[in-house]
């Protein structure tokens, strides 16, 4: 395998930034560049791993830096291969520089998340846990890093790896007592112990996909979208909630006729805003179509911000709209505090709203800080949902668990409609293969690579 190389920290002025080598020429490639000062004849290969030292990256006599060498050997490194990570100096110039010499040195250039990638093809770690290294990176908020730190740590291939001996140890008995019934016998009550055994594992997988919800929540935000009558001030609490003008506000009821999305940090969170259509009777085509969009947002929202003009009475549009809005999370902005108030709370619960009212005025930021709170209070309360069982972050992990409860689904109908034991077998493998998928452990060359392509450089 390859010696490779790349610059593992972000490519701009810092403190310092690291120049990462990994393979089995990773102490070769590095003492032809590095060198201890007053001390010519020592070599970093001849170092303990878990150590740095202080030296010189020099090239053709000259020195261009002082830097720290870190050493780490195979296995206990993050690839479980011999590695040297250069701290040097964090100009943009010198960083590059210094990689390059390590390149003519001997050494490849790392492709995107080949580090990684070599971490899992040497069984450092399972590919849930690469997956958590990307999401570890992108992570935007708290619950986001907490989530990737879980399944760093494992949680989800422990729970996926405890499911998979049990398919495991019934395949193989089955198999057994194919391959030699005279010696042994599963018996007559063997297919309904065997359904029993496999219904909690099912069920298992099932909660596991029905929680990708609750990991995409974590991971890309909260979709929040913005609902409310034409000219109620959705735009303007969309601007507010951005601290800046990303809508067009007029006082020209439809402006908006379309979805306008933003991502937006709120404290410890981040939301994915849509700000939708006014929602009236419209007889103009464009703007009606605009209208059945923002019922589809809604339907798809994890938590619906209905935006009410207080300084109006209620009208038909919005009773039509709070009878029709989908049971999810609501929070009801009284917006327009600013102005007297003729629309109250009891209005609008009279009308059907049956959520968190918080009183705001667009104009003038009024209110922002205790909606932060609600919604804050909301995701803790697990009226948004989000729990810190092992969960499931992407689709590809959860395309493989609904095929491995498929599979079983269909092994335990076969078991209780008392079909003969291979097939059985067939179902069972194929849970087992498709598990496998999910952490690794069964996956495609192709697959792999298309997983680690979309890892940052360095990493």
């Amino acid at each position: 395998m390859k010696t490779i190389a790349a610059i593992a920290t972000a490519l701009a002025e810092a403190g310092i930034s690291i120049i990462r080598i990994s393979g089995p020429e990773a102490f070769s490639v590095a003492d032809r560049v590095f060198a201890f000062p007053g001390h010519p004849e020592r070599k970093l290969a001849e170092c303990a791993g878990y150590t740095v030292h202080y030296g010189h990256i020099v090239e053709d006599g000259h020195r261009l830096d002082e830097v720290l060498a870190v050493v780490f050997r195979a296995p206990k490194s993050f690839t479980a291969e011999d590695v040297v990570e250069f701290q040097c100096h964090g100009g943009i110039y010198v960083t590059k520089r210094i990689l390059r010499l390590v390149l003519d040195n001997g050494a490849s250039p790392a492709e995107p998340g080949e580090f990684t990638k070599r971490a899992f093809l040497n069984g450092r770690i399972d590919l849930t846990q690469a997956e958590a290294v990307a999401a570890l990176i992108r992570a935007e908020n708290d619950y986001a890093l907490s989530a990737s730190v879980q399944q760093l740590s494992g949680a989800t291939f422990r729970a996926v790896k405890e499911y998979r001996e049990v398919i495991l140890n019934e395949t193989a008995r089955i198999e057994a007592a194919l391959d030699d019934p005279e010696h042994l016998s599963l018996g007559e009550e063997y297919p309904s112990a065997l359904a029993e055994l496999l219904t909690p594992v099912r069920d298992g997988l099932i909660a596991l996909a029905d929680r990708f919800d609750e990991g995409r929540v974590v991971s890309t935000g909260i979709r929040t979208v913005l609902v409310g009558r034409p000219n109620a001030g959705k735009s303007s609490v969309l601007n507010v909630l951005c601290g800046r003008e990303r809508a067009i506000v007029t006082d020209i009821p439809g402006t908006t006729r379309d979805t306008i999305e933003e991502r937006v940090r709120l404290g410890d969170m981040t939301l994915l805003l849509m700000d939708t259509a006014g929602i009236r009777q419209a007889s103009d085509v464009v703007e009606q179509i605009g209208v059945e969009r923002s019922f589809a947002a809604a339907a798809e929202a994890d938590l619906i911000l209905y935006i009410c003009d207080t300084s109006l009475p209620l009208s038909e549009d919005d009773r039509t709209l709070l009878a029709k809005l989908p049971a999810k999370p609501l929070v009801v902005l009284m917006n327009k505090s600013d102005l007297t108030p003729v629309t109250t709370e009891a209005d609008v619960r009279q009308a059907g709203a049956n959520g968190t009212f918080v009183t705001v005025s667009a104009k003038t930021g009024e209110g922002f800080d205790e909606l932060r709170d609600v919604i804050a209070a909301l995701f803790a309360q697990g009226k948004i949902r989000w729990n810190e069982q092992a969960a499931l972050t992407n689709d590809r992990q959860r395309d493989a668990v609904r095929r491995a409860a498929a599979s079983l689904t269909a092994a335990i109908g076969s078991a209780e409609a008392g079909l003969p034991e291979d097939f059985y077998t067939i179902d069972l493998l194929d849970a087992y293969a498709a598990l496998g998928e999910l952490t690794g452990e069964t996956i495609e060359d192709d697959l792999a690579d298309r997983i680690f392509e979309k890892f940052c450089m360095g990493k």
